[in-house]
């Protein structure tokens, strides 16, 4: 066998392994990118709650087992911000990891990422966010600086088998398509294997969508939508599909108004049945009007009956 070349009938054929099917293989680099301010590290948060507690994701239909999970955060304190917002997610932080660097900053192609994951046997990296990570002179624009260091970062998830997710913020050239959103070198997103983008619906503030514009080894999936709501807690919500413009704006539709009154009315009723008095003023209260309402309602199959001269909805 040859030092400098081998063929490829002597390569041994492996399957695609992922964390989240289609958004983020194991072994490979993902990149979730978006408006700053926009959701992104509490999504990426909510992500690795589920994940420590072996909580399914949306689309998935399967039992997970816990895994561990390295949440790297440059922008907020670890004690007052960090762990209030794991815990707020119901995450096992005797599953969260943070890579300590007090006195020698951690970058992307420090070795104690990949000492740490094997250590710790983590399944999950979340670097939050990229540009704090880059070391030197953060020149994000240098496409080779940025090839070299991310590909040494690919080697290290295809050696220890662990999904990284690098979380960036877009610039704010809207001319430009959605791919080439990314802060930084196209190289980021080209060394990727997926790249998600976080946007806002554009009929409902409080909904955002996670919504993959790149993938290398699978079909896309469909966008994964959440929101806030005015308790200011998350709330995952079913996978959809949406059209976008081809600088990463949603096409204007009804969709994401109706999606976000099925999501309030189901949240309302599951916790017992309600008055449809009391279901129009909780939901008014979200800027949803009574014809929405009862759009919702038959979408859901939520049933109605009289008791003490009153009308109550409820939903199996």
């Amino acid at each position: 066998m040859s030092d400098l070349f081998e063929y490829y009938s002597d390569i041994q054929q492996t399957a695609i392994d992922w964390l989240w099917y289609p958004y983020i293989p194991r072994g490979k680099l993902t990149v979730l990118q978006g408006d700053p301010g926009g959701g992104k590290s509490t999504f990426a948060i909510q992500l690795a709650g589920r994940l420590s507690t072996g909580k399914s994701l949306p689309g998935e239909h399967k039992t997970r087992s816990p895994i561990n999970v390295i949440y790297q955060c440059a922008e907020d304190n670890l004690s007052d911000t960090v762990k209030p917002r794991l815990l707020a997610a119901q995450a096992d932080c005797k599953r969260m990891v943070h890579i300590q660097d007090p006195e020698e900053m951690l970058t992307l192609e420090d070795g104690r990422i990949e000492k740490t994951i094997r250590a710790t046997g983590t399944g999950l990296v979340i670097i939050d966010p990229l540009q704090a990570y880059i070391g030197g002179d953060g020149d994000m624009q240098s496409a080779l600086r940025m090839r070299k260091l991310l590909r040494g970062l690919a080697s290290v998830a295809d050696r220890s088998g662990a999904a990284i997710l690098l979380i960036g913020h877009m610039n704010k050239n809207g001319n430009r398509k959605s791919l080439y959103r990314g802060l930084g070198s196209i190289d980021i997103a080209a060394i990727a294997r997926s790249v998600l983008m976080l946007i806002r619906d554009e009929n409902t503030p409080s909904v955002r969508y996670v919504v993959q514009i790149k993938n290398n080894l699978a079909a896309e999936g469909l966008a994964i939508p959440f929101r806030f709501t005015k308790k200011g807690t998350f709330h995952w919500m079913h996978p959809c599909h949406i059209e976008l413009t081809s600088d990463g704006r949603q096409m204007p539709t009804k969709d994401g108004k109706m999606l976000h009154a099925i999501e309030c009315l189901k949240e309302l009723l599951m916790s017992g049945d309600r008055k449809s008095s009391d279901v129009f003023d909780a939901l008014a209260a979200e800027g949803i009007s009574r014809r929405t309402v009862q759009d919702a309602k038959a979408r859901l199959g939520v049933t109605a009956y009289r008791r003490e001269q009153c009308w109550y909805w409820h939903i199996e």
